[in-house]
């Protein structure tokens, strides 16, 4: 196309960065526009862990490299969002063969192809009479329209929410009322229909149902990411089912981390043969290559709630919801997911992972306190610094424990990064907690790496420990 030669003045083009430029950024230019532009203040606790000396130039199954082509174990996953590791080869065909064919991205006016196709798959594997798809961008989004849907449908007498302490289920305004952290809620003005229960505590929600015949909804996720890698009791599932019936209450479960077969199910909830009556994905549901969230609901939960003509617009989905390549690219990650067993490999390796994690945990007693979860979404919770400190010091260093918690994981992880290149996470409220959500791909021989790293590190002991992480930051 040529365009014509007589419209005047051509606009400016400011003096951007361009793809091959931005490719060749070092690291300290990166900083100098992290800086500038994007969040200075999250630059102190990358400092202080040692990511901002680190440019990854590419990535490639369990494994992050450097900008000196140093192998980096990739144990931290993207808070779960890498179950196929780095740049599947099935999957980055898909996309290539997408946009090679010049396929539509966005087609909104028309049917797609692939949402719908996307639609069925996620029905497909989901138990129970979950088939209604809602298609988003984020887990977010996803939750957004689980809440909505089922406040719809609940009806305008039964608006309030039941949610657990220690919970997240996004930074959107609307579920921001119903994370349960402080620092995220950030003094924002939230909506106020929500009753608060502590997470697993069957006779609390109960005694909520009983008091407060508004409440029409809870919304639970399954584990509990951010809260440090936390289950409720097995019996805590079928009960609530139970008095979700009894009481007329819907239940959404937030999937968002923990589904997609990181717990060796694909739902967590399978665990303990219930269906709840909304759920959200998303996180590896893009494969690690697309932003892409969803919901599923109940049919007659989704009917009620925008069944009819009038209503069926009340949340239809936005402009990149569904869209083509995220959409192919959730479709292969489906298949691929269950081709290569990678469901099972999550409960069998993680079962080792675990094994291997409880071993170290009975020689170093002194600074691992518990190691829990299950599949490839596992705690590792540390003492309090005192706890892991000599004897003599321990009633000295209790009263700083509540202001150095959070330091024990965060020197082992910097140690982790830096001497044996591992990369580990962390939890939201409890900051004792190293998280650990490698790709459902990891092998055993991926465990014994990452097992050795972290006995190596821990076998110096908590004084070695705290000194080398200071002489590391004064280098």
């Amino acid at each position: 196309m040529t365009l014509p030669t007589d419209l005047g003045a051509k606009t400016a083009k400011p003096k951007f960065i361009t793809v091959e430029e931005a490719k060749t950024l070092d690291i300290k230019r990166m900083y100098e526009l992290f800086t500038a532009h994007m969040n200075p203040g999250q630059l102190h606790f990358m400092k202080l862990l040692g990511f901002h000396k680190i440019k990854i130039e590419r990535a490639e199954g369990m494994y992050y490299y450097d900008q000196d082509g140093r192998k980096i174990l990739d144990f931290f996953g993207g808070f779960g969002s890498l179950a196929f590791g780095h740049n599947h080869p099935r999957i980055l065909e898909a996309r290539r063969k997408f946009a090679e064919e010049k396929r539509q991205e966005i087609a909104i006016a028309f049917l797609s192809q692939y949402a719908t196709a996307l639609a069925y798959n996620l029905a497909a594997c989901s138990p129970g009479d979950l088939d209604m798809v809602f298609l988003g961008s984020s887990g977010s989004e996803a939750m957004e329209a689980a809440i909505k849907v089922a406040e719809r449908a609940a009806g305008p007498a039964r608006p309030k929410i039941v949610y657990a302490e220690n919970s997240f289920h996004g930074k959107t305004k609307g579920v921001l009322s119903i994370t349960d952290g402080p620092l995220y809620r950030g003094q924002f003005k939230l909506v106020d229909n929500t009753v608060r229960v502590p997470f697993g505590d069957i006779d609390a929600v109960e005694a909520a149902f009983k008091s407060d015949p508004a409440i029409g909804t809870i919304v639970l996720e399954t584990v509990q990411g951010g809260g440090g890698i936390i289950e409720a009791d097995a019996d805590f599932w079928p009960k609530l089912r139970a008095l979700c019936d009894k009481y007329g209450v819907l239940w959404v479960a937030d999937e968002v981390q923990c589904g997609f077969g990181r717990t060796g199910k694909f739902y967590a909830f399978e665990h303990y043969g219930v269906v709840p009556d909304v759920t959200a994905l998303a996180k590896s549901l893009g494969g690690g290559k697309a932003a892409v969230g969803a919901m599923i609901a109940r049919r007659d939960v989704y009917m009620k709630a925008y069944g009819t003509p009038k209503t069926a617009m009340i949340h239809a989905m936005a402009t990149f919801g569904g869209i083509g390549e995220a959409s192919v690219t959730s479709i292969e990650a489906l298949n691929v997911l269950y081709d290569e067993g990678l469901i099972d490999n999550a409960a069998e390796v993680g079962d080792y992972l675990i094994a291997e994690l409880g071993t170290l945990q009975r020689r170093y007693p002194a600074l691992l306190k518990e190691v829990r979860g299950r599949g490839m979404m596992v705690g590792l919770e540390f003492h309090d610094f005192s706890q892991a400190m000599p004897m003599v010091l321990r009633p000295v260093m209790s009263a700083l424990d509540d202001k150095l918690k959070g330091s024990l994981p965060g020197f082992v992880g910097s140690h982790l990064l830096r001497d044996h290149g591992v990369l580990v996470a962390f939890t939201e409220y409890n900051r004792n907690v190293i998280r650990l959500e490698p790709p459902l791909i990891c092998t055993r021989a991926n465990v014994d790496e990452f097992i050795t790293a972290l006995d190596e590190v821990m076998s110096r002991g908590v004084v070695k420990i705290v000194t080398d992480f200071v002489r590391a930051q004064v280098r």
